[in-house]
């Protein structure tokens, strides 16, 4: 089990341009600690935590923590996992780094880099429902075979509303798009009134609007590239 969901971290280069695209769509900034020495911040809509990093690494990450990395780095490496990078030596933060047969980095730390927090309900998400981080991938039972001893489950694959994987879990969601659907990790929000979320979306003229996968109603679903291309996939939910 890779342990408790933490943050999908994201490497920009101007983290106050970051900062302000996702304020703008309704994140809220919370309380980080001294963990890391670049320039750091962690945005939540109150479902997602996305970490900003000013600082090189390979972005994007889904961010887990668990006790004793050292020990699980071994763990790992006994079920045949290959390790991406390990740095476990007394003096540093522990972090072990591991890939999905995509491609997907996977980081692993030994304590939380931020303070949780919550946010009360007059604070709601411009973007909708956050459902899944979607991975492209081009052999979805490899990538079940991956993730399911890790602690994931996968459900049905389906085709609506394009060709895709779902798997759950207790803290995160994830699932498995074609490349072809869009070639690069997605953050998917879902919202039966999207048509409408969208024209205030645009209306902030933040970001860089692209068409959605092919197939889809463009006036109600839509990707929107964030300043360090995180791409986010707002979707209309079926009535």
């Amino acid at each position: 089990m890779l342990g408790r969901f933490h943050e999908i971290a994201l490497q920009t280069q101007d983290i106050r341009a970051s900062v302000e695209f996702y304020e703008r769509l309704g994140f809220s900034q919370i309380e980080t600690g001294e963990t890391w020495t670049h320039p750091y911040g962690v945005l939540t809509d109150g479902r997602i935590f996305l970490g900003l990093h000013q600082n090189p690494f390979e972005s994007p990450a889904l961010t887990f923590v668990h006790a004793d990395v050292a020990r699980y780095a071994v763990e790992l490496c006994a079920q045949g996992i290959k390790l991406a990078y390990q740095r476990t030596a007394e003096h540093e933060f522990h972090t072990i780094g591991l890939k999905d047969p995509a491609g997907q980095m996977l980081m692993v730390l030994e304590a939380r880099t931020y303070s949780p927090a919550l946010r009360g309900p007059e604070r709601a998400p411009l973007c909708g429902y956050f459902e899944e981080y979607s991975i492209p991938s081009s052999d979805f039972e490899q990538g079940k075979a991956f993730w399911e001893p890790l602690g994931f489950v996968a459900t049905e694959e389906t085709d609506v509303p394009y060709l895709h994987l779902p798997l759950t879990s207790d803290h995160l969601d994830i699932a498995f798009h074609r490349p072809r659907t869009l070639d690069q990790p997605m953050l998917v929000f879902r919202d039966r009134g999207m048509r409408e979320r969208l024209e205030k979306l645009r209306d902030l003229d933040v970001g860089t609007w692209l068409a959605p996968p092919r197939g889809l109603d463009c006036a109600s679903n839509a990707i929107l590239k964030a300043p360090e291309e995180t791409a986010l996939l707002f979707l209309e939910e079926e009535q």
